[in-house]
């Protein structure tokens, strides 16, 4: 079984990466405009499907570790 959750967790991670990578990067704070109205930023699809892929992978190799460090 612990064979099986290392190569889970490695599958997982290399997956993590990939997805991180993927994202845009272009997305800057821009301080001067904090004080007037910033108007609402909303993700489109491709952003969000990537973003909600981060959090679901992220999750599963959290507990996927912590399984394996309870397992050995």
């Amino acid at each position: 079984m612990i064979e099986y959750l290392t190569i889970a967790e490695v599958v997982i991670g290399a997956l993590l990466i990939i997805v991180i990578l993927i994202q845009n990067k272009n997305v800057s704070l821009n301080l001067t405009s904090m004080g007037g109205w910033m108007g609402e930023v909303t993700k489109r699809w491709a952003e969000k499907v990537l973003h909600n892929t981060t959090v679901i992978l992220g999750s599963f190799f959290i507990t996927i570790s912590i399984l394996l460090f309870v397992v050995s």
